[in-house]
């Protein structure tokens, strides 16, 4: 992405800290852009290129003076721009300033209760007393010349420091953690009053400059998208739609293992009767998928399977088009961040379904939503005026229903997941849970048993529902849906899907379960 026409822009530079993307979207919360550049990555000149408003330094699992230990330019310091180091971040800057690192008396980790001797800075606002989260063995023993210190815990002498004279500001602890009770007011001390940005980033203004930008890259040349339908692929291709119009061919293959109607919502949204301006290639390939997937049971194998066949059908309606000079890909920035941070330029496998092929004859990839989150992308759909349907998706996997199948898929199989499935979200989104719950679905088991259905026993399967919440998709605890809603759900699924005479609700939590069935 250009970001030379953001004005306010933090720089976050990544020294191996695990909350890296977390600094970004606190960053961004308070309307203010941000990127993540790893420390390797990044030049004093490249610094200064980028332009940024302030700077600052993540966290990291090693010691600041270790032999190998990763470091920055030391005339950063000198450039004006305000900087704020944590946790590893705040040991460097000591250690490259000429204070001290020591291995901790005590170490550090959890809620930790930490006394605030000045309030005139960063530190403005919060409470004598505040509890924030603690990482860490090393500590600061001795700060540099001209840095005072504003915090200190029981067993931290420097659990914050300043030298506001040259603005150079650091913490020991994690203020983008929720845990950290007033780290939201410490970043917006630190954003808004020292870097003074006005905190007025907008995704309207965001998907202008991106419209401008991409009708500038592409000129006048042909570009390809898969489109899957899910909010990632949907929302970049009505932001090239919006950009080029007719030089744009979305193309997208109904697998047969989509949610019930989703190939007609999709197709409603981007096909010849819908508003925005491209070419709409659909495959109907639910025939061929089935009888791919005839017999197979293994989880890995279904994957496997599917991914292939959606590289062998791109690849055909590819070769129908002719030579592109763009192809799109709906990489978002959890996955720019976690591949690397600057090294994403490839097709990833876990885009789109089981991964593009790498030889379509195509000149570049254009990845329009690269610098985004995912809530970021939704929004940019709304300001695009995606129907809210498409922009609010459940996450659904590439393999699709298949692997929310246990066992053997075949048609007669789906159709029973889609019903449930269809009443699940119905109910839920009555109830009023769809924006509280991060990701629910409903399941087919290979499990049949026996039931009663009127005057009659039936021998039919039973349907597993799953609801977690979660902020990462790393872990994921289960929802709590009230019993009345599950009642609600289990009587119309029993009453209204053919063959299914039981219903199972999933509480296992991540790990040791996973979100996903297989």
């Amino acid at each position: 992405m250009n970001n030379s026409n953001i004005k306010e822009k933090i720089l976050i530079i990544d020294f191996g800290g695990q909350y890296n993307q977390l600094i970004a979207r606190r960053v961004r919360e308070l309307n203010v852009y941000s990127e993540v550049k790893g420390f390797e990555n990044i030049s004093l000149k490249e610094v200064l290129e980028f332009e940024p408003t302030g700077i600052i330094f993540t966290g990291g699992p090693q010691s600041a003076y270790g032999k190998d230990a990763p470091s920055i330019d030391e005339k950063i310091f000198e450039i004006g721009v305000p900087i704020l180091g944590i946790c590893y971040g705040a040991q460097l800057m000591a250690h490259i300033l000429g204070g001290k690192i020591d291995t901790a008396p005590t170490s550090e980790y959890g809620h930790t209760k930490t006394f605030i001797k000045d309030k005139n800075s960063i530190l403005n606002g919060l409470d004598d007393n505040t509890v924030v989260w603690m990482s860490h063995t090393d500590c600061i023993s001795k700060v540099p010349q001209g840095f005072e210190i504003t915090a200190c815990t029981e067993n931290c002498p420097v659990a914050a420091m300043e030298n506001r004279n040259k603005k150079l500001y650091a913490v020991q602890f994690h203020p983008e953690v929720n845990h950290t009770i007033q780290g939201r007011k410490i970043l917006e001390n630190f954003v808004i009053d020292i870097c003074g940005c006005s905190g007025s980033w907008q995704m309207g203004i965001y998907a202008d400059d991106q419209i401008k930008i991409l009708r500038e890259k592409i000129g006048s040349g042909k570009v390809l998208c898969a489109l899957s339908g899910g909010v990632d692929s949907s929302v970049a291709a009505t932001l090239l739609s919006k950009a080029v119009g007719k030089q744009l061919t979305c193309v997208f293959v109904d697998h047969g293992l989509l949610r019930k109607n989703e190939a007609e919502e999709v197709s409603q949204v981007f096909g010849p009767n819908g508003k925005y301006e491209l070419n709409f290639i659909m495959v109907d390939a639910k025939d061929r998928y089935y009888e791919k997937l005839k017999g197979v049971t293994e989880p890995e194998e279904k994957r496997k399977i599917i991914g292939e066949e959606f590289i062998r059908i791109f690849e055909e309606e590819a070769k129908k088009i002719g030579a592109v000079d763009y192809l799109v890909q709906g990489t978002i920035y959890p996955d720019v961040i976690e591949s690397g941070l600057g090294k994403s330029a490839v097709i990833k496998s876990h885009h789109n379904v089981g991964g593009l092929p790498d030889y379509v004859d195509f000149k570049e990839i254009v990845e329009p939503l690269r610098m985004l989150f995912k809530d970021e992308v939704r929004n940019l759909g709304r300001e695009l005026d995606l129907p809210e349907y498409i922009v609010s998706r459940q996450p659904f996997p590439g393999p699709g229903l298949a692997i929310r199948i246990i066992g053997e898929v075949n048609a007669d199989k789906v159709k029973i997941v889609q019903d449930a499935d269809a009443i699940y979200r119905e109910e839920i989104g009555k109830a009023g849970l769809d924006k509280e719950i991060s990701q629910y679905f409903a399941a087919l088991t290979n499990m049949r048993s026996v039931g009663v259905m009127g005057d009659f026993r039936t021998y039919d399967y039973a349907i597993a529902l799953r609801a977690v919440k979660t902020s990462d998709f790393m872990t994921a605890e289960a929802y709590d849906i009230p019993w009345e809603v599950l009642q609600r759900i289990m009587n119309r699924i029993v009453n209204e899907v053919d063959h299914v005479n039981r219903v199972v609700y999933d509480i296992t939590s991540k790990p040791p379960g996973t979100i996903e069935f297989e």
